[in-house]
């Protein structure tokens, strides 16, 4: 067996007792909660992610997606009683998303990428899955399929863009890590739990812990997060949208008056067993650095629900996610924007 395949090996080993915790979190009880109103409405969510909020050209450099959620009550009955029987009574639907996800190193402009650096790859992949919703969790269950590497069409993607925009060219995609399949698996669970009210200022707090993990042949990881909300009709979601890995509320909304906003601030731990994009190909030898097995992240930021519509914003600070990462707390921000049909 290759040397990257024996550690690929090891690192799911290793990766066996966070993801059993996890599942154990998952599985707890939602019996107590009650289960919100049918939603009839079609979601359709357009994201950009990019670290161009940081004034920054490297690491998880861009990301775009386009999502879909059905309206409630759509589900197959074969797979409606198997949802029920894993997560109990509450509201289900499918969800449909397509998403390309770019990396880079520091030094763009170089022929010939540093070795030491996070090796160029780009990711395309379309999860499809089902978000199970209670009064008070949120729970998500999902499988995607996709490639990592060139037909990803990442450089041409950059490239394009920076050709448009007037800045320079990527030159390292040629080295950029080789086509490999790409096949996620994804569950996680968010709870909403209600803190207190501000009667004078109708203002409502509210915190929401979560846990999530993934496995497959780009990331194997497991989540665990945290995130305080202030404001108005939070029982509108669970929190705004961001692209996997991170805390994310998914693009399942209902605005529950008018005019519904939040401001929120919250934080994640990450354990990682495997990162396609930095490990490199467990199939074949290539470009690659070590990953960090911890990665942390602080995020802040609001969304915004009106006339249908719903838009937010999330600055995101990363630790470092692979050994030799220099420049101190990567930051990227994350921009949805959400129409209900």
């Amino acid at each position: 067996m290759p040397k990257v395949a024996e550690e690929f090996s090891r690192h799911r080993k290793m990766f066996v007792l966070p993801v059993c915790a996890g599942a154990m979190l998952l599985a707890a009880g939602s019996a107590h909660a009650g289960t919100p109103l049918p939603d009839p409405g079609t979601i359709v969510t357009i994201q950009t992610e990019n670290d161009i909020f940081g004034h920054t050209d490297r690491n998880y450099t861009a990301g775009i997606r386009l999502g879909v959620m059905l309206p409630t009550g759509e589900l197959p009955g074969v797979l409606s009683d198997l949802d029920h029987s894993i997560w109990g009574e509450g509201l289900q639907r499918l969800y449909l998303d397509i998403s390309q996800s770019l990396f880079t190193p520091k030094d763009t402009a170089a022929v010939t990428p540093d070795p030491k650096d996070r090796p160029y790859a780009a990711v395309l992949i379309t999860r499809l899955g089902i978000v199970h919703t209670t009064d008070l969790t949120q729970s998500v269950v999902g499988l995607g399929l996709g490639v990592l590497g060139p037909s990803a069409e990442g450089e041409q993607l950059q490239n394009g863009f920076h050709d448009l925009i007037g800045d320079p060219r990527s030159n390292g995609w040629h080295a950029q890590i080789k086509n490999m399949p790409v096949v996620q698996i994804l569950a996680a669970r968010t709870w909403r739990l209600p803190l207190f009210t501000v009667p004078v200022a109708d203002l409502e707090v509210d915190a929401m812990p979560s846990v999530s993990g993934t496995a497959g042949t780009w990331l194997d990881n497991a989540q665990v997060g945290f995130q305080l909300r202030m404001g108005q009709g939070l029982d509108s979601d669970f929190g705004p949208v961001r692209m996997s890995p991170g805390l994310t509320g998914t693009d399942a909304y209902m605005p529950t008056r008018p005019f519904v906003w939040y401001v929120f601030a919250g934080a994640d731990g990450q354990a990682i067993a495997w990162d396609s994009t930095l490990d490199g190909s467990p199939f074949r030898s290539g470009p690659h650095v070590s990953s960090v097995p911890l990665v942390g992240e602080m995020e802040v930021g609001f969304a915004i629900i009106a006339y249908g519509l719903r838009f937010s914003y999330t600055h995101v600070l990363q630790t470092a996610e692979f050994r030799g990462q220099r420049g101190g707390l990567f930051q990227f921000g994350s921009v949805a924007v959400a129409a209900r049909f």
